[in-house]
C-alpha cells in the first residue's frame, strides 16, 4: 500500500510541460463554448444560405420522407438552441441579470426580460418565445394583454417576421421539394442529406415552420380576446390585430377576417372602431382596397344570418372608401355590391302573423277573446322592434345611396346592365324617408347629366318632390337647394324651368326664412341663365291667342242644361291653355303664360332678409351676399341676444367624412353652404363700434339690434354727459319738467301696486330705498359716496338740505379715500338737519320729499364709532 501511495505522489509531483497546460486550457474552453451553426442575429431570415441546385418540381415527394426530414431538422434546431443556452446565455453577466429578473422580478419585468432575449436571436431563444405565448394564455386580463402587446411589438414592428414575404411550412419549401426530385426521393435517417442540403438549411426551414405554427397560435389567442365580454379587452385586441395586419403580410387573410367580423359587434364603439381601422388600413396599403371590399362582402354583408347592425357598419365602411381614377375595378365592384343591397332592402318584410295551431277539441287557445295584459305588452314590444328595424333599413338605404353617389364618377357605367338599375333608384326616390329620397334624386341627377338617360323622368320626379310636405321639417334643405340649383341650371327646356320657379314661389310661403332666402337667391342665379324668368315679372300674362269672337248655340228646348254647360266649359278650357299647377309634367304646366304674382307677398315679409331678397329680385337690383342658412334661424337670433360671438377662426372647407377630405372642384356647383357666413362675421352687436354704425351700413337682419342698442345702451352711455351740461347751464325749466314727469310715473306705479309706498306714506326708509340710493349714487359721476355736493337736476335753490359753494368752506378737507365723513355722528362738522330746520318751510312735492329722504340717508355714516359699538355690546342682556 505504501509503495502504491508513494508512486501516486511521485506521479502528482512530477513536473508538467507548458505545452501540455495550453492544450488542457484549450480543451476546457472548447467544452464551455461550442461553435454554432447559425450566427446569433435578430433578423434570422436575412441569413445567407448555401446555394442549392435549381430544379423544376415535377412530382411531390412521399409524405413519410418529408416527415422524417422534418423530425431530423427539429432535432438539429433543438441542439442549436441548447448549444446557444450553454455557451452564450450562461457566461454573460447581462444574461445572468436577465435570468435573475425572470426568476424574482415583477410580471412587467419578466415580460421585458423575455422580450430582450428574443430580440437578440429569435432562432436560438425559442424557449423565451414560448414563455411569452404562455403568459398570453393566462386568464388574468392584465397579464395576458401585456404579453400580447409584447408579442405584437416583436412580430409587427420588430424584425422577427420578414416584411416582404409570408412564412412557409417545412413541407412547402421550394428548395426542399427541388432537392427531393429524381433519385433523392427516398431518404432515411442516418443517410447523407439529398440534393446538397446542409444542416443550416434544415435548421432554417425547421424554425420557419415552428414560427408559422406559433404565430397561428397567437392569432387564436387574439380571437379569444376579440370576443371577450369586457369592452377594453376587445378594443385592445382589435387594435393589435390591425397593427399586425398593417406591418406584416403573414396570416393577413385570418387577421382581416378577425377585423371584419368585429363590424358586427354588439357594442357600437367596437364596431365603429373596427370600421375606422379598416379605413386606415386602406389608406396605408391602397392595393388592399379590393381585398378589403371582397372580405367585407363575403364575411359580413352577404353572410347568412348576419344582423342588420353588422350590415349597417359594413355599408358605412364601404361608402367611405377613397377612390381614384386608376381604381376603376374597385368602383365597379362597389356598385355591384350596392345594387345587390338595393334588391335586399327593397324587399317587403314578411311580417304576417303565424296562425295559432288549433287545439284537439277544435277550440282556439285562450277562447279567442281579447288579449290579456301580457299578450298586449308582448305585441307592443314586437311593434317597437319592427319600428326600429324599419328605421335601420331606412338608414342603410341612405348609406347605400351615399356610396353609389361617391362610386359612380369613378366607375365604368357603359355596361347596359347598369341602366336596368335605374328603376330601382327611382323606387328609392319615392321611399318613405324624404332625406333618403333627396340622395336618390342627387344620384339620378348625376346619371342624367352624364349619360343623358332618364332625364324626363328625373325632372318629373323632382317637380313632384316640391309639393312633399316633409320638405318643411327636413334636415337636408341645403342639400335640396343645391340639388335644385344643379338640376335646373343644367336643364335645356326654358318652359320647364319657368314651371319650377313658379312652383318654388308657391311652396316657400309655408317655409322658414332660411329656406325662403335660399330659394329667392336661387331664382336670382337662374335669372342670368334663363332671361325668360325676368319676363315673368315684367310682362303681362298671355291671354287667349284666338281673339276672334266665338259663337255658341243656345241650348235647345228640353235639352239638359247642365250637360250643355259642361261641354261649353270643356271646349273653352281646351282652347285657353293657361297655367295649370296640377300637371305632373312641368313642361305641360304652361307656366310661361303666367306671371310671378307669388313674389309680391314676400315684399311685406316679417323677416327683413326675406323682404330685402324679394325686393332686389323684383326690382332687378344687386342681390345681397349669398345667404347663409345658419344665420337666419331663430337660434342664431337668440344667440346674439346672449352675446355669443362667432368663432374667431372659420371652419375649414372639409367634408364630413374621410371620403371628402377637402372641398374639391365640385364646390363651385354648390348654391349655399352652411357656416359660410361665419368667416364674414362683423363686429359683435353689443359693442361700441356696432352702435356707431350708420343704419345704411348695417345688414338687414341686424337693423333691429342696431336700433335696440341705440335706444337702450345709447341712453345709458349719454346720461351722465347730459346731466353735466344741465348743471352747467342751470336749466330750471327742464328740471321742473323732469320732476313733473317723475311725479306722474310715481303716481302711476303707486296706483297700480298698492304695496308700493305712496306720497302720503311715512318717511321710514326700507331696504329697497337703501339699494336704490346706493345704485343711484354709483351711477352719478362727480359725487362722493355718502355726500351729495349739489347741482344737477336733483336740487333747487333754497331746497331743504341744499348747500351753497360758500358754505362748503367750513368743511374739512376730504381725503382721497373719503374717510372724513365715514366716522360717527360726533365727528360730523355740523348737522345738516339743523340747518334744514332753520330754513323756512316751503311746500314740497312728493319727488322732492323722496330726494330729501335719500340725502338724509347719504349723510348717515356707514360705520359706528368704537365707543358706540362697545356701549351696544354692554347693553345686551346676558342670557342672549
Amino acid at each position: 500500500m505504501g509503495a502504491k501511495r508513494k508512486a501516486a505522489e511521485q506521479r502528482n509531483d512530477a513536473p508538467v510541460r507548458p505545452e501540455k497546460k495550453v492544450k488542457q486550457a484549450e480543451g476546457k474552453a472548447d467544452k464551455i463554448k461550442v461553435k454554432l451553426v447559425f450566427d446569433p442575429k435578430p433578423d434570422w431570415h436575412a441569413a445567407e444560405l448555401p446555394a442549392l441546385e435549381q430544379k423544376e418540381v415535377k412530382t411531390v415527394p412521399p409524405q413519410h420522407t418529408l416527415d422524417d426530414l422534418h423530425s431530423y431538422a427539429t432535432t438539429l434546431l433543438a441542439a442549436e438552441n441548447a448549444a446557444y443556452n450553454a455557451s452564450h446565455l450562461s457566461g454573460s453577466s447581462s444574461h445572468k441579470f436577465l435570468s435573475t429578473i425572470m426568476a424574482s422580478g415583477t410580471l412587467e419585468d419578466k415580460v421585458s426580460a423575455l422580450t430582450l432575449l428574443v430580440q437578440e436571436s429569435p432562432l436560438h431563444t425559442m424557449k423565451a418565445f414560448e414563455n411569452l405565448v404562455g403568459l398570453a394564455k393566462k386568464k388574468s386580463r392584465n397579464q395576458a394583454l401585456m404579453a400580447v402587446a409584447a408579442l405584437k411589438d416583436l412580430l409587427g414592428q420588430g424584425v422577427v417576421l420578414p416584411s416582404d414575404r409570408k412564412l412557409r411550412a417545412f413541407a412547402k419549401q421550394p428548395a426542399l421539394l427541388a432537392a427531393l426530385q429524381g433519385k433523392g426521393t427516398k431518404w432515411t435517417s442516418g443517410e447523407p442529406l439529398p440534393g446538397g442540403i446542409e444542416k443550416k438549411h434544415m435548421i432554417f426551414w425547421a424554425y420557419e415552420d415552428w414560427l408559422k405554427r406559433t404565430y397561428f397560435e397567437l392569432l387564436q389567442i387574439l380571437e379569444n380576446w376579440c370576443n371577450d365580454e369586457i369592452e377594453y379587452s376587445r378594443s385592445r385586441a382589435i387594435t393589435y390585430v390591425w397593427e399586425l395586419l398593417k406591418d406584416k403580410p403573414e396570416q393577413e387573410e385570418n387577421l382581416l377576417r378577425l377585423l371584419v367580423n368585429k363590424l358586427g359587434d354588439t357594442d357600437g364603439k367596437i364596431a365603429s372602431r373596427a370600421s375606422y381601422l379598416l379605413l386606415q388600413l386602406e389608406n396605408t396599403h391602397p392595393a388592399m382596397r379590393l381585398t378589403v371590399t371582397n372580405s367585407i362582402e363575403s364575411d359580413c354583408l352577404f353572410r347568412p344570418g348576419q344582423s342588420l347592425h353588422a350590415k349597417y357598419y359594413a355599408i358605412i365602411t364601404l361608402n367611405q372608401t377613397i377612390l381614384s381614377r386608376k381604381e376603376e375595378a374597385v368602383a365597379n365592384r362597389l356598385l355591384d355590391i350596392y345594387f345587390s343591397l338595393f334588391v335586399q332592402l327593397l324587399k317587403p318584410g314578411d311580417k304576417t302573423a303565424v296562425p295559432a295551431k288549433p287545439r284537439p277539441n277544435g277550440k282556439v287557445q285562450g277562447g279567442g277573446g281579447k288579449a290579456g295584459k301580457m299578450a298586449a305588452k308582448k305585441q307592443k314590444a314586437e311593434a317597437r322592434v319592427d319600428e326600429a328595424e324599419d328605421q335601420l333599413r331606412e338608414k342603410m338605404m341612405a348609406q347605400v345611396l351615399t356610396g353609389v353617389n361617391r362610386a359612380f364618377p369613378f366607375a365604368d357605367t357603359n355596361d347596359p346592365a347598369f341602366e336596368k338599375q335605374m328603376d330601382t333608384i327611382f323606387r328609392v326616390a319615392h321611399s318613405a324617408n324624404f332625406n333618403t329620397a333627396i340622395q336618390a334624386l342627387m344620384l339620378l341627377q348625376q346619371i342624367s347629366s352624364t349619360k343623358h338617360y332618364g332625364a324626363e323622368r328625373f325632372y318629373r320626379t323632382l317637380y313632384e318632390s316640391l309639393l312633399d310636405p316633409r320638405l318643411f321639417a327636413s334636415s337636408k334643405q341645403v342639400m335640396y337647394l343645391n340639388l335644385l340649383y344643379k338640376s335646373i341650371k343644367a336643364d335645356l327646356n326654358a318652359k320647364r324651368v319657368q314651371a319650377f320657379v313658379k312652383r318654388l314661389l308657391q311652396v316657400v310661403t309655408m317655409h322658414e326664412p332660411p329656406f325662403v332666402c335660399g330659394v329667392l337667391y336661387l331664382i336670382s342665379e337662374l335669372e342670368g341663365t334663363f332671361p325668360s324668368i325676368r319676363s315673368m315679372m315684367t310682362e303681362a300674362e298671355v291671354e287667349d291667342e284666338d281673339e276672334e269672337e266665338r259663337f255658341v248655340d243656345a241650348p235647345e228646348e228640353g235639352a239638359d242644361v247642365v250637360q250643355q254647360q259642361t261641354s261649353t266649359n270643356g271646349a273653352a278650357a281646351g282652347h285657353n291653355q293657361g297655367y295649370d299647377p296640377r300637371k305632373r309634367d312641368p313642361e305641360h304646366a304652361h307656366a310661361d303664360r303666367s306671371c310671378l304674382w307669388e313674389l309680391l307677398p314676400f315684399l311685406q315679409h316679417f323677416h327683413p332678409s326675406v323682404s330685402l331678397f324679394a325686393e332686389s329680385l323684383l326690382l332687378a337690383q344687386p342681390m345681397p351676399p349669398k345667404p347663409d342658412p345658419s344665420k337666419h334661424t331663430l337660434m342664431h337670433f337668440l344667440d346674439r341676444f346672449v352675446y355669443r360671438n362667432a368663432k374667431s377662426k372659420p371652419a375649414g372647407s372639409h367634408g364630413a367624412s374621410i371620403m371628402q377630405p377637402m372641398a374639391g372642384s365640385n364646390a363651385a356647383d354648390l348654391l349655399v353652404k352652411p357656416g359660410e357666413g361665419a368667416a364674414k362675421a362683423g363686429v359683435p352687436v353689443n359693442s361700441e363700434a356696432f352702435w356707431q354704425k350708420k343704419v345704411e351700413d348695417v345688414a338687414a337682419d341686424e337693423v333691429f339690434f342696431h336700433s335696440y342698442f341705440n335706444q337702450s345702451g345709447g341712453k345709458k352711455r349719454t346720461k351722465v354727459p347730459e346731466k353735466k351740461q344741465k348743471r352747467k347751464a342751470g336749466d330750471d325749466e327742464d328740471e321742473g319738467s323732469d320732476e313733473e314727469g317723475e311725479e306722474e310715473i310715481w303716481q302711476a306705479i303707486a296706483q297700480s301696486r298698492p304695496d308700493v309706498e305712496g306720497p302720503d306714506e311715512d318717511d321710514d326708509l326700507s331696504m329697497g330705498d337703501l339699494e336704490s340710493v346706493y345704485s343711484a349714487s354709483d351711477d352719478e359721476e362727480g359725487s362722493e359716496p355718502g355726500l351729495d355736493l349739489g347741482g344737477g337736476d336733483d336740487d333747487e335753490e333754497g331746497a331743504a338740505g341744499a348747500m351753497d359753494v360758500d358754505e362748503m368752506d367750513g368743511l374739512p378737507e376730504l381725503d382721497s379715500d373719503d374717510d372724513a365723513l365715514l366716522g360717527s355722528d360726533e365727528d360730523m362738522p355740523f348737522d345738516l338737519d339743523e340747518e334744514a330746520e332753520a330754513e323756512p318751510e316751503k311746500p314740497v312735492s312728493a319727488s322732492q320729499k323722496k330726494r330729501k329722504e335719500r340725502k338724509k340717508l347719504k349723510a348717515l355714516p356707514v360705520f359706528a364709532s368704537a365707543e358706540d359699538y362697545a356701549k351696544l355690546l354692554a347693553d345686551e342682556p346676558d342670557d342672549m
